[in-house]
């Protein structure tokens, strides 16, 4: 009697064929997952240049504070994955998000005084242990740093 079905070498060929086509499509989505996150930085980063424009314009400086006094009173919304801010003191200067990018990564290259800003958002994307610094100034020009994704 013969059986209707498939031969192991049939069901062994489709396994490999779809682990093949899993081996070339993984790469590709962990990637497009860790561009996904980025969107995040310029939301953020373009709020944070509104928020030093309105301190600007009633103080006429601009300011290196996120909260408290002289700060521009800006927190990210919800929850976020990029450190944003100054280097200094957390909740102060910088806000830590769930990636918890160090706040030392934006020394040298964050500061704001009566001239312009220069603020940063730093994290590590994809977990390699390389991080992802972006900045952004005064005219509003977005500079990537360190890329993460390459």
């Amino acid at each position: 009697m013969h059986g209707k079905g498939f031969t192991l070498i049939e069901l062994m060929i489709v396994i490999a064929i779809i682990s093949f086509l899993a081996m070339i499509g993984i790469p590709n989505y962990m990637r497009f997952v860790a561009k996904s996150k980025r969107t995040e930085v310029y939301l953020n980063l373009g709020a944070l240049y509104v928020a030093e424009k309105a301190h600007w314009a009633e103080h006429g400086t601009y300011s290196d504070k996120l909260t408290g006094t002289d700060g521009i009173g800006w927190t990210p919304e919800g929850d976020f994955l990029y450190t944003y801010g100054f280097a200094g003191t957390p909740d102060l200067n910088c806000h830590q998000g769930k990636l918890a990018g160090p706040i030392s990564a934006l020394n040298g290259i964050t500061h704001a005084n009566r001239e312009g800003f220069v603020v940063g958002a730093v994290a590590d994307i994809d977990g390699d242990g390389v991080l992802d610094i972006i900045t952004m100034n005064d005219k509003h020009i977005i500079k990537i740093v360190q890329d993460d994704l390459n």
